[in-house]
């Protein structure tokens, strides 16, 4: 799914990055590498905010994978149940096809599968869609990417990234080209 979006920026969520998790008490080990914050530039310096910007998502059914395996793995815990190993892969590639679509749409766009690294307050826009992120999530868990036209001068700043728009790799921050 994708739509036309006014994204509500939020400079605090980059920080998210740094947020502990399990395993991880200093929060992503990628902050401050090339393609992630504080080094990423805000959706401003990207994208030209004066053209139209679009959110494109997916919604993927995390409560009945969490049935389904707490069936087929009784005395697992309730982090094992919910590990993004088990499930986002299968959530990517829904995201994937949305990305695909919007392109074939919107063919001169840009997407970036991690608006939050730009600044942008997911939660806060999806609620433009009728859509209330849970965190954790229980019901539905939701991957959001943001497309739209880039600045020309960022063309020339990003070539050092070209690699990125060829990549369908979500494992950070990335411009596709789809």
């Amino acid at each position: 799914m994708y739509s036309r979006v006014d994204p509500v920026i939020d400079y605090a969520v980059r920080g998210l990055c740094r947020k502990p998790y399990h395993n991880h008490p200093k929060g992503c080990p990628n902050w401050g590498k090339d393609k992630c914050p504080p080094k990423l530039p805000k959706l401003e310096d990207f994208f030209d905010t004066s053209k139209p910007l679009y959110m494109i998502w997916n919604r993927f059914d995390i409560g009945k994978h969490i049935e389904k395996t707490r069936a087929n793995h009784p005395d697992w815990t309730d982090y094992q149940l919910r590990c993004v190993l088990y499930w986002q892969g299968t959530a990517r590639a829904q995201l994937k096809k949305n990305i695909e679509e919007f392109k074939k749409d919107h063919p001169d766009c840009v997407v970036t599968t991690g608006p939050e690294a730009m600044g942008v307050n997911i939660t806060d826009t999806m609620k433009q869609f009728g859509i209330e992120l849970e965190w954790p999530p229980t019901k539905y868990a939701y991957q959001c990417a943001m497309g739209g036209t880039q600045k020309e001068n960022m063309v020339k700043s990003f070539e050092s990234f070209n690699h990125i728009f060829r990549t369908h790799s979500y494992d950070r921050v990335q411009f596709l080209s789809i």
